[in-house]
Order: structure tokens, then C-alpha cells, then sequence
């Protein structure tokens, strides 16, 4: 196995791992009657196994060889994901204290679809931008929605992110299967 053959299946299955947890938690944020609810359920389910499928990608691409770590890359990763956090935590506290908690998936869902654009030129994926772009999407539909009906912002907001994060983690997978990451 080349590196690059390497890091692809470590970072797809990387992808698949945080990604497939992260829909999980999306999944838990609506609080929705039946049917949907049991939707969300199956939904997180397949999450969760689509997390554990990643798992075994990145112990197996462990196993088939040690490569180098890029600790630059490292390191502007994780100050990316550090600001995504804080932005995410801090403006969370901000719409509490100010009276409009229901807006906080939508704040944390734009976030994370920001989040998404610095991380492309670094993990090298040109997908991310079409994820970013759809998670901003999905938050200005919560909004939208939440400003015009009685729909909560988190229905759909959680079932969007969820969805889209969801299918990012198996496309991770099924591009690296076919070779194509």
C-alpha cells in the first residue's frame, strides 16, 4: 500500500468516524413525534454503525503500514476545530442568555458548516466545500422555518445535519473503497 493509498483509507475512514458520531448526536437534537422520531432513530443508528465501520478503516490502515504525520497540519487542525468550538460554545451562551435558545442548533450548524472551508486545501477533499456550503443551507432553512411556522429550528435543523453528514461519511467510505478519494 502506498502512503497516499495509506492516508486516503486512514482519512476516509477517519471521515466516517467523526462524522457518522457527529449525525449521531445531530440526529438527537429534534424532538419530533411519530413517525419521524423512529426515522431518527434508524437514522442514528446507521450512523453510529457507519462510525464504527470507519473504526476498523483506521485500525486496518493502521496496520498496513506507519506513515510520518504532518505536524503542521496537525497542528492547523486542531486550532481550526479549537475556533469551531468556541465560536459554536460561546455563541450558544450568547442566544441563551439573550432569551433564544431554540436558535442555538441553527448558530451551531452554520459553524460547522463553516468550519468545513479551511478544512479543504488541508485534508485535499473539494467535497467539503459542497458539505459546508449545504450545512449553511440547512441552518438558514432552520431559521427560515423557525421565523415563519411553528416548526422548531432544530427538527430541521438536526435532521438536516444529521442527513448530510450521514451521507459525507458513507460517500467517505465508498470513495476510498473504489479508489477514488
Amino acid at each position: 500500500m502506498s502512503r497516499i493509498e495509506f492516508q486516503s483509507r486512514r482519512q476516509a475512514g477517519l471521515a466516517a468516524l467523526y462524522l457518522g458520531v457527529f449525525a449521531t448526536i445531530w440526529f438527537s437534537v429534534p424532538a419530533a413525534g411519530q413517525p419521524l422520531r423512529a426515522l431518527l432513530v434508524v437514522a442514528s443508528g446507521a450512523a453510529l454503525v457507519t462510525a464504527v465501520i470507519g473504526a476498523v478503516v483506521v485500525a486496518r490502515s493502521r496496520e498496513a503500514g506507519n506513515v510520518a504525520r504532518d505536524r503542521a497540519a496537525d497542528r492547523r487542525y486542531l486550532l481550526i476545530i479549537i475556533a469551531e468550538f468556541a465560536a459554536a460554545g460561546l455563541g450558544a451562551v450568547v442566544l441563551a442568555l439573550a432569551g433564544w435558545s431554540e436558535f442555538v442548533p441553527v448558530l451551531v450548524c452554520a459553524v460547522v458548516g463553516l468550519h468545513f472551508f479551511p478544512l479543504v486545501p488541508l485534508l485535499r477533499d473539494p467535497l467539503l466545500w459542497l458539505l459546508g456550503a449545504a450545512m449553511c443551507v440547512v441552518a438558514l432553512a432552520g431559521l427560515v422555518t423557525a421565523l415563519a411556522s411553528a416548526v422548531p429550528a432544530g427538527l430541521v435543523v438536526g435532521t438536516g445535519a444529521g442527513l448530510l453528514l450521514l451521507a459525507y461519511s458513507v460517500l467517505a467510505l465508498l470513495r476510498q473503497r473504489d479508489g477514488s478519494s
